[in-house]
């Protein structure tokens, strides 16, 4: 019999779940739903919500079809993890039901609250407690409901993250986790508990926290409920829960001192493992509890996060191409034109506020066109060096930090298919990087097996995790590079002026 483990990865644009076979490593069955990306609604401008009974839906989509293609047994399938798009709040009555849609992490309505909660706590107590500025996270979103919706939010039992929701709609349970009230800006790291500071400037009732526990932990059980409606044994326990970007660099087994990953899909992320509780003074860059955190052994995880990496290339693909257009013929065009794009910069920050940007509004800009020059193969090329360049920006701030940011990790998915891409980051930014066959959801099916016991540690959970390739930076592209990097970064500063 085989003893199989189930990950959900949950994210603003589709739903995965893998099977995992927790005595090989290996992947028994994968499913990705919708097939196109899920509509993110924006009824004013910088506004972004999504309706969380379509996520419940789609995985119960992606659960159905892995049971049919694995051919699951009774007593197989042994634990479930999840992983889940970060910053989102999702508001349930007393009944479970949903009051409202859930307000997303590129929302930015609630960044104004943020900035006034800031100064009325003050730096001193903000950054050593809270470690980042309150902003325009999950607890400043339950603040604009608050003042905004007050009908709402009288009828409010347990405000939740997107990972909450569905280990609620498997479990009958509601629960959360450390690092996902760190992730709210909830946690005060001094304290070791939520704060009750920030909860006091924004009137928030703390009965409306739910109950949390660590990561790696028994969460809950599926229910008789969602057992006849996802195919799945009632009673199997889900042991691992956290956001996406926590757990793409568990995923990569990024969980000591100095270890970095990446991601780039539809935000770009570089997050940086920590043993100490790390701030920008300005919060540009943000730090949370990572998975593996326990009080004697503290571990932080530092986030870099550019809202508009992967969307601004998919905005450009829809404008000069549409689906005729593949993401590989997108980047053999784009390596047609030479490093610099010809003087033609991208400035990528079109999908929200940016916290590199210390949250004002740049917006996306493409800055130098010539009409005489320019060609179709410059603005693809202009796209990705446009986004390397945003994360090279935020790089620079968590160097300033003192993270050693050496050799980084990634999955060889979403814009790191693109060898230009590829080229890019790692000249760019001066980096090694090391590409894994591995995504979200195998990372959370993998957490799930941590978390049940069957793994004597995190060593023999890795064990089979397959490298794919190794780059390395070349000096003579460092120098191009560096220099377009320049034209950007003038560019940038012109904008911001």
């Amino acid at each position: 019999m085989r003893n199989l483990l189930l990950g959900y990865d949950l994210g603003s644009s589709s739903v995965k779940a893998s099977l995992l076979d927790a005595d090989t490593g290996k992947l028994v069955a994968s499913e990705t739903l919708p097939k196109v990306e899920m509509p993110i609604h924006s009824p004013q401008t910088d506004w972004a919500e999504q309706d969380p009974s379509m996520w419940w839906e789609y995985v119960v989509g992606c659960t159905k079809a892995l049971v049919s293609q694995a051919t699951i047994q009774k007593g197989e399938l042994k634990a479930i993890g999840i992983s889940y798009q970060m910053h989102g709040l999702v508001l349930v009555d007393k009944n479970q039901e949903v009051l409202r849609p859930a307000i997303i992490w590129c929302d930015s309505r609630a960044v104004e609250l943020g900035n006034q909660a800031f100064e009325k706590l003050g730096p001193a107590y903000c950054l050593p407690h809270l470690l980042n500025s309150p902003g325009n996270f999950t607890a400043s979103k339950l603040k604009w409901v608050k003042d905004n919706e007050p009908s709402i939010y009288e009828q409010i039992h347990k405000f939740m993250l997107p990972g909450d929701f569905i280990a609620m709609k498997l479990t009958g349970e509601i629960l959360t986790t450390e690092t996902g009230l760190s992730e709210g800006i909830f946690w005060d790291y001094q304290e070791g508990k939520v704060s009750q500071r920030l909860l006091d400037v924004y009137g928030i009732d703390k009965a409306l926290v739910p109950d949390y526990t660590a990561s790696f932990a028994h969460q809950g059980k599926v229910s008789a409920d969602a057992s006849a409606l996802l195919g799945i044994e009632a009673g199997i326990p889900i042991c691992y829960r956290a956001g996406d970007q926590p757990n793409n660099a568990f995923s990569l087994n990024v969980l000591k001192e100095g270890e970095l990953a990446t991601t780039a899909g539809t935000s770009g992320t570089v997050y940086g493992v920590t043993t100490q509780p790390l701030f920008d003074p300005k919060s540009r860059v943000n730090t949370f509890i990572h998975v593996n955190h326990q009080e004697k052994n503290p571990s932080y995880g530092v986030l870099l996060c550019v809202n508009g990496t992967g969307i601004l290339n998919s905005w450009t693909r829809r404008l000069l191409g549409g689906d005729s257009l593949s993401y590989p013929e997108i980047n053999e065009l784009a390596a047609k034109a030479a490093i610099g794009s010809d003087g033609l910069s991208f400035i990528p920050f079109g999908n929200g506020v940016e916290r590199i940007m210390e949250n004002k509004p740049v917006g996306a800009s493409l800055v130098g066109l010539n009409l005489l020059k320019h060609e179709r193969a410059h603005v693809l090329r202009a796209t990705q060096e446009g986004i390397v360049s945003a994360l090279t920006y935020g790089f620079n701030i968590m160097k300033g930090m003192g993270l050693n940011l050496n050799t980084v990790k990634a999955g060889h998915a979403n814009m790191f298919l693109s060898p230009l891409f590829r080229e890019a980051f790692v000249n760019m930014n001066e980096v090694s990087l090391e590409l894994y066959d591995t995504d979200g959801s195998q990372g959370a099916a993998r957490g799930a097996g941590i978390g049940l016991g069957l793994y004597a540690s995190t060593d023999e959970a890795f064990e089979s995790l397959e490298k794919i390739a190794s780059l390395e930076p070349k000096q003579i592209l460092i120098e191009a590079y560096a220099e377009a990097y320049e034209v950007w970064k003038s560019r940038l500063a012109q904008l911001t002026v």
